[in-house]
């Protein structure tokens, strides 16, 4: 069997420093979804994915899935399991229930994904991230924190390519200046060139405002087949039309060239042959800015531009809305924050909302959408990209 499988709603709930547990984000997220397709009945639902990658150290809460479920009141038959890749555990999850749907294995998933992070003791969120490199090597060489190893991805793309400093920070006014108008995002104070540049240093020439916040989140979206997505929804239907996710190496930090992603320019081409386009047909596109130096490479290792002109490509204006590919339209994570599970599928639903021309900010006579993550020590990388009929 090989079906289509279309997205036919999403919600999240408001990330930033809550005060809600991490069942109160996940129901708010669940309402939000359920909410935007009100077509669509808990009994409706077949099977559900959560994507968290630290819910046992943060929340102190293991065997989530089923927990999410009742929590939203759905009763799965076709499965039930959490899926947990880091910052790409959403979209991973995504690829997952479209698999399932696309194999007849299922009809209708829910995914939904977050984080608690924030905890009393606010060192702890720090000390955990250890464990997202190899525990045993490079978190014993100051490796364990991700500003030092972007930083240094920095450095390296500076001196190959000329990047400059400026150009970095652009991507942070940009999308700053795409997130002010989010209700739902951690970050809505648009910021100037100026004041990026002079913002507190974190790691050289990583800057406060170069760097993504932590963040308590939760988001939600349902996937069906397309037979189903007619029954459950009269909005317009927007398809998964290409999918895919590459992994080189471990998360050490032996890579002979750190500003070349090749991890996510193999799983950027096997997604746009499955979908059958090239990067110049993307309308629109939600890249994993955790650093601003990430979103620079991922224009040029996406196919948007040449290698080496990322920094020229914001610059001139080519990845705003005017341009040729507008990034990170919601404010992506520089603006609204990182609950680390939940962030592919926020990107899932903006994608979603920017295709049926719902959004806050809307690309016009978008068609094609894409999202991209990236997980650990730029370890693996997920994509999926979303269309019209």
């Amino acid at each position: 069997m090989d079906r289509k499988v279309c997205i036919i709603g999403g919600g999240q709930s408001v990330w930033g420093m809550r005060q809600a547990n991490l069942r109160e984000l996940f129901q708010e997220a669940g309402k939000a979804c359920f909410d935007d397709t009100p077509g669509v009945r808990p009994t409706d639902v077949d099977g559900i994915l959560v994507a968290s990658a630290y819910t046992e150290r943060t929340a102190c809460q293991t065997h989530l899935a089923p927990l999410v479920a009742e929590w939203f009141g759905v009763k799965p038959t076709s499965v039930c399991a959490r899926v947990e890749l880091l910052c790409g555990s959403g979209s991973a999850a995504i690829i997952l229930a479209y698999g399932m749907i696309k194999a007849g294995l299922a009809d209708v998933i829910v995914v939904a994904g977050g984080e608690k992070l924030y905890t009393p003791e606010k060192w702890e969120v720090f000390y955990s991230q250890l464990a997202s490199v190899d525990h045993d090597w490079d978190a014993t060489q100051g490796l364990g924190l991700p500003p030092s190893v972007f930083a240094m991805v920095a450095k390296q793309h500076m001196k190959k390519y000329g990047t400059t400093e400026e150009q970095i920070a652009l991507v942070a006014v940009k999308n700053r200046r795409n997130g002010m108008n989010n209700p739902k995002g951690q970050l809505r104070q648009p910021i100037t060139l100026e004041e990026a540049m002079r913002a507190k240093a974190i790691v050289n020439p990583m800057k406060l405002i170069d760097c993504c916040p932590i963040t308590d989140g939760a988001a939600c979206v349902l996937l069906a087949a397309e037979e189903r997505a007619k029954d459950l929804t009269d909005k317009p239907l927007v398809y998964l039309k290409g999918c895919a996710q590459a992994t080189l190496h471990g998360m050490s930090a032996n890579k002979p060239d750190w500003t070349t992603w090749e991890a996510m320019k193999i799983a950027a081409r096997q997604a746009y042959g499955r979908a059958g386009i090239g990067p110049k047909d993307i309308d629109v596109a939600q890249t994993h800015d955790c650093f601003t130096i990430s979103e620079i490479i991922e224009y040029e290792d996406l196919g948007f531009c040449e290698k080496g002109e990322g920094g020229a490509f914001i610059a001139s204006g080519q990845s705003d809305f005017g341009g040729q590919v507008p990034v990170n339209t919601d404010g992506g994570l520089l603006s609204c924050g990182h609950p680390f599970g939940g962030t592919g599928i926020r990107q899932g639903i903006e994608t979603l909302r920017q295709l049926r021309g719902e959004a806050v900010r809307q690309v016009e006579g978008a068609q094609l959408g894409l999202t991209h993550n990236l997980s650990g020590f730029i370890s693996a990388h997920t994509i999926v990209i979303y269309g019209r009929a």
